[in-house]
């Protein structure tokens, strides 16, 4: 008896762990349940003024292997951007991106003049001779540890607008094992200060000229086609709403053997050998009631942040700047978190200027309750406070992403572990709330799943 596979969700991590799955078992029967109109999840491209452009995910960082190693599998092309680099909005004023940090915390060398005040500068100085006091265990949140160090200033101008870009939340709510790993592992090593610390991570990045970010040619909907196309799933168009362990048996009498049961929002119910939950950690959490209640309470755990894009095509020959984009820091007079020049990121052509204006922080409602209309008025205001621009958009689209912004507070690490630990053979967790919220980490995340599901034993 073929073995069967449900994979609960449609996004990156779920078809990742369903094309992996394939591949571990050909003749495996696999569903993916997604109730989207299309998958991919918060992979999805859409055509403004006839070109394509990523609405969710835009990049990922090209230094991690798992999207590059993916591509070069199926068989797709990899692209990098232009090499121009991002301005930081703080005060009211562009600044230049400072060179010589990580997540925009200063090591040496580093140069923040404008950025930050003269009382700041000063205290980033002489950080490498103050005490450094760290616990191996340690995971404050990265407000605690860089405003210790360099002061608020670096927090809120520096660090905080890189932040928001990624997750959606602050410096005061991510902890600084999960922002920034390899700085925390050179603290573990003894490094005396935050300053050293930064240096030696810096130094052991590999020297290279590559682009430091990548993004798939033709959009994410090309690696999301293949995807699906290589596992040969079948696709259920529906949510599922239950999850309990299999009675082995359905209703007309005949013994499937199956572990699980699933019902979806049609009163439908499914049976698999295995299944992955590739969901957001509050719907995980509420499969996970009546099967692995220790690790729902863990999955509830984790907050989430809603987000919304507002993507425009310009004239062609409108005047951006030669950057990437723009990071805001918090408090600003703006109402956008973070702006994509992505005509000048990806050096795209055309007839038209393509840029993206991302809205919504962890704490607020605003990708829930602002109307298009509105934040159409206020993406065109932050342009013209900007950079000048009063040139009306070509074309235009909004896009919302509600409860998909996992927020990596101190402590994150023990709690996926915890919530892994209590999962029942058989079943498995993959998705951006667990192991990193960029595509990488998704695509890792989905690999681990299925490997973990892959082996385990049909209950009879």
């Amino acid at each position: 008896m073929s073995k069967t596979y449900g994979v609960v969700g449609g996004g990156i991590s779920g078809l990742v762990a369903a094309y992996r799955l394939r591949q571990a078992d050909p003749a495996a029967r696999i569903t993916v349940f997604d109730p989207a109109d299309r998958l991919g999840g918060i992979l999805r491209t859409e055509r403004l003024a006839a070109q394509t452009l990523d609405v969710g995910a835009e990049a990922f960082v090209a230094r991690r292997p798992e999207v590059t190693s993916l591509l070069k599998e199926l068989g797709l092309r990899q692209i990098g951007t232009t090499g121009v680099r991002p301005l930081i909005y703080s005060g009211g004023r562009l600044h230049p991106m400072p060179e010589g940090t990580m997540q925009g915390i200063p090591g040496p060398g580093a140069n923040l003049r404008g950025l930050v005040d003269d009382a700041t500068l000063a205290q980033i100085a002489s950080e490498p001779n103050r005490p450094m006091r760290w616990r191996l265990d340690a995971d404050p949140t990265v407000a605690q540890l860089v405003g210790d160090r360099f002061g608020a200033q670096v927090v809120t101008r520096s660090v905080d607008p890189l932040l928001a870009g990624v997750y959606a939340g602050s410096a005061k709510t991510i902890g600084i094992r999960s922002a920034v790993p390899a700085l925390a592992a050179a603290l573990d090593r003894g490094a005396p200060s935050l300053t050293a610390a930064v240096a030696a991570v810096l130094a052991a990045a590999p020297p290279t000229n590559a682009s430091v970010f990548g993004a798939v040619d033709g959009g994410y909907a090309v690696l999301v086609d293949e995807l699906v196309r290589r596992t040969g799933a079948q696709w259920a168009q529906v949510g599922i709403e239950g999850l309990a362990p299999g009675r082995g048996e359905r209703s007309d009498g005949r013994d499937l053997g199956r572990a699980w049961q699933l019902r979806d929002d049609e009163s439908k119910y499914w049976s698999a050998d295995a299944v992955v939950l590739a969901l957001p950690a509050p719907h995980v959490a509420k499969l996970l009631d009546n099967v692995a209640p220790g690790s729902a309470a863990m999955a509830r755990l984790i907050p989430v942040a809603s987000a919304a894009v507002v993507a425009l095509a310009l004239p062609g020959g409108t005047p951006l700047p030669q950057q990437s984009g723009v990071l805001m820091a918090a408090g600003e007079a703006l109402h956008s978190k973070a702006i994509t020049l992505t005509s000048r990121k990806w050096g795209r052509g055309g007839n038209v200027e393509l840029l993206r204006l991302s809205y919504g922080r962890f704490g607020d409602e605003l990708a829930r309750n602002v109307g298009d209309d509105r934040l159409l008025a206020w993406s065109l205001e932050d342009l013209r406070a900007l950079f000048g621009i009063t040139a009306e958009p070509v074309d235009y689209l909004v896009q919302r992403w509600i409860d998909a912004m996992p927020q990596y507070g101190p402590g994150h690490l023990e709690l996926v572990d915890e919530l892994r630990a209590g999962l029942p053979t058989g079943l498995a967790v993959a998705g951006g709330y667990l192991d990193g919220i960029g595509v990488p980490a998704c695509v890792a995340s989905g690999s681990r799943a299925a490997q973990e599901v892959a082996g385990s034993r049909v209950a009879r």
